[in-house]
């Protein structure tokens, strides 16, 4: 669901109709994610006309569709301005977690990803990032007869380069006259940017935070990550420390592993050295292959030792495995096939 709204109660209150239809409104559109004023049985014809004049919807539509052998579905979304952008169904056990999407494209050209090789086109619009959380969990319940447990903003983009729409969305998610999702179930996921870090331990959404890492090595992660020259391991942990104080809220911290770039033991050191300022949950994530990136996936033999190391230091380590990279849907691969794009 999506569209342009203006304050329905002082509209309302202008064409003196009475105030409790603007609660009947909004409750279809953000609890029943009606998308048009025709699906709102109970407002009367001469009403739902009266908001087609004044309003209108901006739906996102569902372009294409491609299914893993894991279950996991990859959906190109299709804006109003027929921009294309990508966002993930991940099943697994009893969890269903939509991976969506903050932005067409991505300006910061990561080495190891396949969203950075589009480059930038836009920014998505709050409605637009909410718009795929309810297609998703539409998705969720007539495919897999659940209802999405999760929401990792991970997809396509930095949120936090796009911070005060994708907060937008978080607030009407986790509305109770929304979607009432809790906000423990929601992850956002970001390069480290600093001041968007600050900004959003100041919202107060109480989400997951998660720092894709990749090197706590100031020199080598320029080199995967060209931001972080301006965005410096040093800025980072400051904004990370600034937010657990704000937040009590341990950080997870995302380490995709390179074959020969970061898994040796040093980087492992030099990662544990990085995470004793503030608490953290580290999650060594298995490389995906994209073209053209010169990039190696390590062995599984490098990631366990790297793994044991770090919970010698009594760290807590996850191993993550990926899903749907049979078609283009693991983590770095958003937008590899998607031609139109």
């Amino acid at each position: 669901m999506s569209q342009k709204l203006a304050d329905f109660h002082d509209f309302f209150s202008q064409h003196k109709e009475p105030a409790f239809r603007s609660k009947q409104v909004c409750e279809w559109i953000w609890k029943k994610h009606a998308r048009s004023f025709r699906a709102m049985s109970n407002i009367p014809s001469s009403l739902r006309s009266l908001l087609d004049a004044h309003f209108y919807f901006e739906p996102l539509r569902i372009e294409q569709l491609d299914a893993s052998t894991d279950l996991t579905t990859k959906v190109v979304f299709l804006a109003q301005d027929d921009q294309r952008f990508e966002g993930v169904l991940i099943p697994a056990g009893n969890r269903v977690t939509a991976c969506i999407s903050s932005q067409v494209g991505c300006p910061l050209g990561c080495k190891f990803c396949a969203t950075g090789l589009l480059g930038f086109r836009r920014n998505l619009m709050s409605h637009e990032i909410y718009d795929q959380v309810i297609l998703l969990d539409r998705m969720a319940q007539e495919q897999l007869k659940k209802k999405l447990s999760n929401i990792v903003i991970m997809g396509m983009g930095e949120p936090l380069l796009n911070d005060e729409e994708v907060i937008k969305a978080i607030r009407k998610w986790c509305d109770p006259e929304g979607a009432a999702i809790s906000p423990q179930r929601i992850t956002l996921s970001t390069v480290g940017i600093p001041e968007g870090i600050r900004r959003l331990a100041s919202a107060h959404v109480k989400i997951q935070l998660a720092v894709s890492l990749h090197s706590a090595s100031q020199h080598k992660r320029e080199t995967i990550i060209p931001a972080a020259k301006k965005f410096t391991l040093l800025a980072l942990s400051e904004a990370l420390e600034a937010y657990y104080r704000l937040t009590r809220q341990r950080i997870v911290v995302e380490y995709l592993m390179l074959k020969d770039v970061n898994d040796s033991i040093q980087d492992a050191r030099e990662l544990a050295a990085f995470c004793k300022r503030f608490p953290v949950k580290i999650n060594l994530i298995e490389y995906n292959r994209v073209d053209k990136t010169g990039f190696e996936r390590s062995s599984d033999e490098k990631m366990e030792a790297f793994a044991a190391f770090l919970k010698r230091l009594n760290m807590v380590v996850n191993i993550r495995k990926s899903r749907g990279e049979d078609i283009a849907a693991a983590c770095g691969q958003l937008a590899l096939r998607n031609k139109k794009t």
